[in-house]
């Protein structure tokens, strides 16, 4: 038997199989928000939008292609005598033409270009902040449900020694039957809350894991750690404003989206201008006639009705019209930072006392009634409602930090960075 027992693990993994599920190192916010960037695909979309963009550059400042024609000329062909060959006056030519752009409009199409990429990397900043978001609302919910289980297990083990220490007194005599099946009836709260925190934790993982687009870890194997706790707000709120007037990247893209408006209402007006087209002709003759020839022309439009008057017009008017939105950006990042700010003030101010006194008053009560209740000196219903009690702050309190925290994940989010980890 001992030979089997040996033996027997060894042959599982030798087969592949685990024994036991070994669980994974639990991951740190830095290293869930490190795989979220990495692996999430919309992300990877993104930054392959601005690979394309990049390509759109060079598109923008190729030069023109020149022209090459070929083509012949047969001089005099209803004057030749019937005895003459029909290719006696041919005439081959070559001509090279080539557009010259003026005003510098390949340069304002790689400006332009050059905008428009600007503009795609700070949008794929403003989704990594605005999903970045929702990583840390799933990874606060997982910190969330995990002490939710801690305390109700918590709890559950204290109460299976009230009812242990019931049993005896019940089998002395002190007790009356009917309080120990009370007690015992009320242990189906405990039991329901440890079910319900652990299909939560379960369920957040799930949720976490798919924003990661991590679908190799078993949930099993799959577990976080953070300080679930808080502490009070380290800076102003106007450094928080102008931290964010600083760093936001949709602020940032919309005064790029004006930078653009203006280049390309530069690129409009150079496209109102007239580009030359220059070309040269070289004639030589199949015979042996020598009618060899060199042409040398300038083509130039004459741009009378259409100077790309529409174009111009289009592109003034955006500009303005960036200008609106960007000022419509700063007024609405303002109020997102002291929105946010209120709220993480007023998750602080809720949770002080809490840390301060009712946790340590919840407790001591309910510690104080039940050695009352277990030496005859309380009755039931004054230690039920003591466990009450206690188990309704320590259930607030777990709600209040994590309100606290996602209180700090919308200032984050208003900021554009982590002020506070």
């Amino acid at each position: 038997m001992r030979f089997i027992r040996v033996i027997l693990p060894i042959a599982l993994l030798a087969c592949g199989v685990p024994a036991r599920v070994v669980a994974q190192t639990p991951l740190t916010w830095a290293d869930v928000r490190t795989r979220f960037i990495a692996g999430n695909p919309t992300l990877r979309a993104g930054r392959l939008g601005i690979d394309e963009s990049r390509a759109d550059e060079v598109t923008a400042y190729l030069r023109p292609n020149p022209g090459l024609s070929l083509g012949g000329v047969q001089f005099n062909f209803a004057g030749l005598p019937e005895d003459t060959g029909r290719l006696q006056n041919l005439t081959t030519s070559a001509s090279l033409d080539y557009l010259i752009e003026r005003a510098g409009k390949r340069e304002l199409r790689r400006d332009s270009a050059r905008g428009a990429t600007a503009i795609a990397t700070s949008s794929q900043n403003d989704l990594i902040r605005t999903m970045t978001f929702s990583l840390r609302a799933a990874f606060v919910q997982l910190l969330q449900a995990k002490a939710f289980l801690t305390l109700a297990q918590g709890e559950l083990t204290d109460y299976d020694q009230v009812i242990s220490v019931s049993r005896d007194r019940r089998q002395a005599g002190d007790i009356a039957q009917i309080d120990l099946d009370r007690l015992i009836l009320q242990r189906v709260q405990y039991e329901s809350d440890v079910q319900t925190a652990l299909v939560n934790v379960r369920t957040a993982k799930i949720q976490l894991l798919a924003l990661m687009n991590d679908r190799a870890t078993p949930v099993e194997q799959f577990d976080v750690a953070g300080t679930f706790d808080f502490a009070p707000v380290p800076m102003l709120a106007d450094q928080f404003r102008q931290t964010a007037l600083d760093s936001r990247p949709d602020l940032k893209a919309a005064s790029e989206a004006i930078d653009k408006a203006n280049v390309d209402h530069r690129l409009a007006v150079a496209n109102g201008s007239t580009d030359p087209d220059i070309g040269a002709t070289l004639g030589f003759p199949v015979s042996d006639n020598p009618t060899t020839f060199l042409a040398v022309g300038v083509s130039i439009p004459l741009r009378i009705f259409d100077r790309n008057q529409g174009e111009k017009a289009k592109t003034k008017i955006d500009i303005t019209r960036n200008e609106q939105l960007a000022d419509a950006s700063r007024t609405q990042v303002l109020s997102d930072v002291d929105s946010a700010y209120a709220t993480l003030a007023s998750s602080v101010a809720l949770l002080q006392p809490y840390k301060d006194t009712y946790l340590a008053q919840s407790t001591n009560v309910r510690d104080t009634m039940t050695f009352s209740y277990q030496n005859g000196g309380a009755s039931l219903i004054d230690f039920l409602q003591a466990q009450q009690d206690y188990r309704s702050v320590q259930i607030a309190y777990v709600n209040l930090v994590a309100s606290y925290l996602n209180a700090v994940n919308q200032l984050n989010l208003a900021v554009g960075q982590e002020v506070i980890p």
